[in-house]
């Protein structure tokens, strides 16, 4: 465990307090540090105690309570793990409510990947605009669109070996038809859904780059908000 200052990002929850005790209000400007011992642990732990952050927007994406984000400094003793980290203190650059943000990416996302099934048109002009009264239409129209999937292929699974051809097709349409729904939904839940799903429709090596695209337009859209 070393001494070192990292910077990440972070989600806090709508009210902006931290999730655990002492659910602190978090302010822009300054530095949260935990109080040690703390829960039985007296370092930085995965998972259990410390100020935790991520190196990649991404990342920290998976872990979001809610849209307000955070770019930080993660300060003193610090442990990394494969997509977050923890260390002994936590400075606030700056915040915003990035909700309109979060938004304008899962719909990216789902973008992605509608070369990948024959999407309504409606799910295709809300994904373009943004129009949020298109929303819930183009919901349920994904959703439709899958429902109709899923009975062709129930009655093609008879077919042993034309159902083993289509397999990975179908799944990379599903992945597609799932992203496209994410899209529709609500905020860190649903970019989380819909990079997930446009990630696992690129399927294998290009899964790796798909998400590192991802993380690439999602920096730039969180970095508008500074």
């Amino acid at each position: 465990m070393s001494e070192q200052i990292i910077e990440g990002w972070h989600f806090l929850q709508s009210d902006r307090t931290l999730r655990f005790e002492p659910y602190t209000l978090v302010e822009a400007g300054k530095v949260y540090a935990t109080q040690w011992p703390y829960e039985g642990f007296d370092k930085p732990t995965l998972c259990c105690a410390g100020m935790h952050a991520s190196r990649r927007a991404i990342d920290a994406l998976q872990y979001a309570p809610g849209n307000i984000i955070c770019r930080v400094l993660v300060r003193g003793r610090i442990v990394e793990g494969a997509d977050k980290l923890v260390g002994d203190e936590r400075g606030v650059l700056w915040m915003a409510d990035s909700e309109p943000v979060i938004r304008e990416f899962a719909r990216w996302c789902a973008k992605s990947v509608l070369h990948l099934w024959n999407a309504p048109q409606i799910v295709k002009q809300y994904l373009e605009t943004g129009d949020e009264s298109l929303r819930a239409a183009a919901r349920d129209a994904a959703w439709a669109a899958r429902a109709a999937r899923a009975a062709r292929a129930a009655r093609d699974a008879a077919r042993a070996a034309r159902a083993a051809r289509s397999a990975a097709r179908d799944a990379a349409r599903d992945a597609a038809r799932a992203a496209a729904r994410a899209a529709a939904r609500d905020t860190a839940w649903a970019a989380r859904a819909a990079a997930r799903a446009a990630a696992w429709a690129a399927r294998d090596a290009a899964r790796d780059a798909a998400g590192e695209k991802q993380n690439t337009e999602l920096t730039r859209l969180l970095m508008g908000l500074a």
